[in-house]
């Protein structure tokens, strides 16, 4: 069963019916993320093979884009703390490991379908107003926007993980 993608293990208890294309996805990339991330050598975590955003941007904007768009999705203004993780996201935090960014991604993750889970149905075409220009949206349209968002980012994710770690075999050998 652990073979098969979530989506197709059938629905999630409590989810409501209209979320679970949402719960699917984040359990998706939270599955990969853990597949991706065993054994990834922190030497590599801020390393922009071509240019590209690092796995460290990369895990930490994960979390911070399912934190602040499941905020707007409740109809919160973001914390000032929510606003200084965004601006410190491609920024290398003293003592960040692999771990802690990736337990911080499964953290959220928990959050998230939470916040699914006690999502009433007749709620998803509320509006709801992000950032500080209020761009419109509903709670549907923020949730799968953040569902959609983070499997982009794990895709990205997942090419510049390999890059670097095919990178450093080629280079050193295979890493410890």
């Amino acid at each position: 069963m652990d073979k098969l993608e979530v989506w197709q293990r059938g629905p999630l208890q409590e989810i409501p019916d209209l979320l679970q294309p949402i719960a699917h996805a984040l359990l998706q990339a939270e599955a990969e993320l853990d597949e991706m991330m065993n054994n990834f050598s922190a030497e590599l975590l801020w390393q922009r093979p071509a240019n590209v955003a690092s796995p460290a941007f990369h895990l930490q904007h994960l979390s911070g884009v399912l934190d602040r768009v499941f905020t707007y999705a409740r109809n919160e203004p973001l914390t000032e703390f929510q606003l200084a993780q965004l601006h410190d996201e491609d920024v290398s935090p003293q003592n960040v490991s692999v771990q802690s960014l990736h337990e911080r991604f499964k953290r959220q993750i928990k959050i998230a379908i939470i916040q699914l889970q006690n999502t009433k149905e007749d709620t998803l075409k509320e509006y709801r107003g992000v950032g500080r220009k209020q761009f419109p949206s509903t709670v549907i349209g923020l949730l799968v926007h953040a569902a959609e968002h983070t499997m982009r980012h794990v895709g990205q994710l997942s090419v510049t993980v390999r890059i670097l770690n095919n990178n450093a075999t080629n280079k050193s050998g295979p890493l410890p």
